[in-house]
């Protein structure tokens, strides 16, 4: 899945949506445990960009182009202001349309290495074997020269993970999906966590970004809200045992309390109703990169 089908819309109930709220409560109390805060490390030689086909910067209407047309995305702007700051500095595009944080780490054939490419599709900076593989390499080769590192991996795990399983006779369960949903969002953190453990040992000093989820769920907003701030917190949580600062893109592309402008902030910041693809069009890709941007604290450096 390479994030680009417009959700299918889903049955909403009341009791649904209190109970993703309450794995919110869950999820802030849990992200508010004590931990080291990231260390303020400034831009380096290398900038390095891991991750799916938000890294990627893809967007449908691209399809079939060669990877250098795809260069709106949120790894080329937040890369030029690197460049405003530390002249020279060098992106390295690891991104992979449809990478989950599963396939990012797999080493069995034939999930291994990234399925963009094993599809006859070329990626920005290619590499052999997992994406992590592939990082932590660079990592290595390059030691105290790369810093930022960035992350967007999780949205590629809702669908077969927590949406397939709670399908039956093609819609959705929304009490499934809240049985499960508690379960999904560990395993999820889970493995973000074990990603970002290891770019920690290889990079002890870079700084790294986790990046959230916005909520594409466009025709189910009110009861998909809540799952996608339980997974961003839970994420950030993640991100926060392992030193590495969290970028959470929802309140700019999910603003709350009036659906209206939800739904008209989804429209202008992803290609949703215009070409029914979730991914982020020009202006999203800005507005994410701006995210962040924030999260990196680089400003003090302007």
């Amino acid at each position: 899945m390479f994030r680009y089908e417009i959700p299918r819309p889903l049955w909403v109930d009341r009791a649904c949506v209190l109970g993703l709220l309450g794995l919110t409560m869950v999820a802030t109390t849990a992200a508010q445990t004590q931990s080291l805060p990231p260390q303020f490390n400034p831009p380096k030689s290398y900038y390095l960009s891991l991750g799916d086909s938000f890294a990627y910067g893809f967007q449908s209407f691209k399809f079939g182009l060669p990877p250098s047309a795809y260069n709106t995305g949120y790894t080329d702007v937040f890369g030029a202001r690197l460049e405003q700051i530390r002249p020279g500095i060098v992106t390295i595009n690891y991104g992979c349309p449809g990478e989950s944080t599963e396939s990012f780490v797999s080493t069995d054939p034939p999930s291994d290495g990234c399925i963009w490419t094993r599809t006859g599709h070329q990626l920005h900076d290619s590499y052999s074997g997992s994406q992590l593989q592939a990082a932590l390499t660079f990592l290595r080769a390059h030691p105290g020269q790369v810093s930022p590192v960035t992350l967007s991996l999780s949205s590629n795990d809702v669908q077969p993970k927590l949406l397939d399983p709670c399908t039956f006779n093609g819609k959705f369960d929304p009490a499934c999906i809240q049985d499960h949903a508690p379960g999904f969002i560990a395993d999820v953190s889970n493995r973000i966590s074990a990603i970002l453990g290891q770019l920690r040992s290889a990079a002890p000093d870079a700084e790294i970004i986790l990046i959230g989820d916005p909520d594409t769920f466009i025709y189910a907003l009110s009861f998909a809200d809540p799952l996608f701030q339980a997974l961003n917190l839970s994420m950030a949580q993640a991100a926060a045992a392992n030193r590495v600062r969290f970028a959470d893109p929802f309140p700019v592309f999910n603003p709350q309390g009036n659906l209206t402008a939800e739904v008209q902030a989804l429209c202008t910041l992803t290609l949703l109703c215009r070409d029914n693809d979730s991914h982020p069009s020009d202006a999203g890709y800005r507005a994410l990169a701006g995210v962040i941007f924030d999260a990196s604290d680089y400003i003090r450096l302007q």
